[in-house]
């Protein structure tokens, strides 16, 4: 039992180490001048994306979905932006899965995105509202053959006893889309989360971050500046 214990404790210090000589945030960063951001954080949202796409970060579309359960406890996971326009910052989901029962109760949720090798975290905080039965069909059918193929599964998150029965599901519904291309699932559905704060944070090598955040008031934006 002691050499167990005594294995445990020098294991959690080498991690401790090991973690301690990762580097984080080591720059230097493009400056992040505030004075010249535009009014509306969509704007500087798009100008940010375009930059993490031409310094060649991978899946710079990538975001984390946060939500809560009926009992409070908290859920995160990584999910791809599939648009940004007036009605928000939109992702699609199965209404069946748990963030989908998640935001069926609590429908407050947060997106975050993170560019390490930019420095740049981008928050934001809102509603997210169901867009309705025509973006569902639009974004169903302009998914991979084999993703709608899954989605027409309906079991996400489920217990699953063995790789045949996941395999043969999936047969069964890649033939239902040979009889009927143009299959759409009910489960289906594509959110947009329309923003109260977003919060645009530009890291610094000696911690002297930069923190704008854009808080929506009635049919405006007001901006504030953070303490890093």
């Amino acid at each position: 039992m002691n050499r167990l214990l005594s294995e445990r404790d020098n294991t959690v210090s080498n991690i401790r180490e090991l973690l301690r000589n990762l580097k984080s945030l080591p720059g230097p960063y493009k400056p992040f001048d505030i004075t010249l951001a535009p009014a509306n954080p969509e704007v500087l949202f798009v100008e940010w994306l375009q930059m993490a796409i031409d310094a060649g970060i991978r899946e710079p579309h990538s975001m984390t979905l946060s939500t809560v359960d009926a009992d409070g406890h908290p859920d995160a996971r990584v999910l791809i932006l599939k648009n940004v326009d007036d009605h928000g910052w939109h992702f699609a989901i199965t209404r069946s899965s748990p963030k989908g029962h998640q935001i069926s109760y609590k429908s407050n949720v947060a997106l975050t995105f993170y560019w390490p090798a930019l420095g740049r975290q981008i928050r934001i905080r809102g509603v997210a509202h169901d867009m309705g039965p025509q973006a569902q069909a639009a974004d169903f059918l302009a998914r991979p053959h084999g993703s709608r193929a899954g989605a027409l599964l309906g079991r996400q998150s489920d217990v699953l006893d063995s790789d045949s029965e996941f395999e043969d599901g999936l047969a069964k519904q890649l033939e239902r889309l040979e009889e009927n291309p143009q299959l759409i699932s009910p489960e289906w559905v594509v959110y947009a989360v329309r923003p109260d704060t977003i919060e645009f944070w530009q890291g610094h090598e000696q911690r002297r971050h930069i923190r704008l955040r854009y808080r929506r008031d009635g049919a405006v934006w007001t901006t504030e500046r953070l303490w890093p």
